[in-house]
């Protein structure tokens, strides 16, 4: 499990991105929930995520509407699979608008950098 913290502030909100190898929709969840004992995560308005499995996309918003989508099309043009990633946002106070899309694909980017798994 590769956990990068403190990657992005905007109005208050923070926002951090995890992954791992991972192979089913029930191994994400197992992450899900392993990265959640950690009780800063636990503590977090969402923890957004998308997984490509062999048996195809599986995802999970976590109330972010939207972002497993931009996590997924990331995977997807990058052809990664059976590879979890899990943005995790801390709200701010202040909705952030079409910019928490932008935010969520800057945290996979990171990710994906900082992993080498592009």
């Amino acid at each position: 499990m590769l956990i990068l913290e403190n990657i992005l502030n905007d109005r208050g909100s923070k926002y951090a991105v995890s992954g791992g190898a991972c192979t089913s929709e029930t191994e994400a969840k197992a992450f899900i929930k392993d990265l959640c004992r950690q009780k800063k995560f636990a503590k977090a308005t969402h923890n957004s995520w998308g997984l490509l499995t062999g048996s195809g996309p599986v995802k999970g918003d976590d109330g972010e509407s939207g972002a497993g989508n931009v996590i997924l099309r990331m995977l997807e043009r990058d052809g990664i699979q059976d590879h979890i990633i899990v943005v995790t946002r801390w709200y701010g106070g202040k909705h952030l608008g079409g910019d928490r899309f932008r935010h969520v694909q800057t945290a996979v980017r990171t990710y994906l950098d900082e992993a080498r798994l592009t």
